[in-house]
């Protein structure tokens, strides 16, 4: 997982790349992630940390008892 200001930072770099007149996909390559990975950080116009730790996650069905 990439920390936020990490991933803040990545954002930084590609957008400077950008700006400087480099394309989003061969930036985000050049920092090894996809450009789609980029739209997932920056959708909401911001840099969004990563919600896996958070995610709440079923029981599995097949989960065995306290008993068992």
């Amino acid at each position: 997982m990439i920390n936020v200001p990490d991933r803040r930072r990545a954002v930084e770099l590609i957008n400077e790349a950008v700006e400087a007149g480099a394309s989003k996909k061969k930036a985000c390559s050049e920092l090894e992630i996809s450009s789609r990975t980029y739209r997932r950080w920056t959708q909401c116009g911001s840099v969004k940390a990563d919600g896996r730790p958070d995610a709440e996650r079923p029981a599995p069905a097949n989960k065995l008892m306290p008993e068992e």
